[in-house]
C-alpha cells in the first residue's frame, strides 16, 4: 500500500475516494522512563526512551489505519497527517489519519 502525506501522487490517478481513515494508539508514561526524563531534565539532552516511546506509537497508529483502508478496498492512503493530545494525566493519544483511495499509474 502507498502511503502519502500530499494530496496526491505523481505518476498516479486516483481512480475512487473511499473516504477518511484513521488510526490511533493510547499511551502512557512509564515509570522508569519518567524517572530517566527527570534526570535527563537536569543535564539536558534527548529522552530517548520517549522518543522510542513515540516512534512505536506513530507506527502502530500507521499500521491501524492501513488496516482501516484495506478493508475499505483501497490500495492508497493520501494526504496523511499525524495529531496528537492528552487524554488523561500521564496519558495521550496519536492519531495518523488520511484518505484512502483507489490509485493507478497514470498514462
Amino acid at each position: 500500500m502507498l502511503l502519502s502525506n500530499t494530496e496526491y501522487v505523481p505518476g498516479h490517478n486516483v481512480t475512487r475516494h473511499l473516504g477518511l481513515v484513521q488510526g490511533s494508539t493510547v499511551r502512557s508514561k512509564h515509570a522508569g522512563r519518567d524517572f530517566m526524563a527527570g534526570l535527563k531534565n537536569i543535564v539536558g539532552g534527548e529522552l530517548k526512551g520517549y522518543t522510542e516511546l513515540l516512534n512505536e506509537s506513530r507506527q502502530e497508529a500507521l499500521e491501524r489505519m492501513q488496516a482501516q483502508a484495506v478493508q475499505l478496498g483501497a490500495n492508497a492512503v493520501i494526504n496523511i497527517r499525524f495529531s496528537t493530545s492528552n487524554i488523561a494525566a500521564g496519558a495521550s493519544e496519536l492519531l495518523a489519519y488520511g484518505t484512502a483511495v483507489v490509485i493507478e499509474a497514470g498514462h
